[in-house]
């Protein structure tokens, strides 16, 4: 199990680098939708909450 996790890290970490060398702008725009998307989501979060302590 820990090889087949070790395997699949290291091929994220290879892919990964692959679309930030052959594609930065690409890159880019994914990681700054996730951010968004992570953002997003803390933001409704406390809304959530707040609207449940009200």
């Amino acid at each position: 199990m820990a090889q087949t996790k070790k395997v699949a890290l290291w091929g994220l970490g290879i892919f990964v680098a692959y679309t930030i060398i052959h594609s930065p702008a690409r890159a880019a725009e994914l990681v700054q939708i996730g951010f968004e998307g992570i953002s997003d989501a803390a933001n409704n979060i406390g809304e959530f909450m707040t609207q449940l302590i009200s």
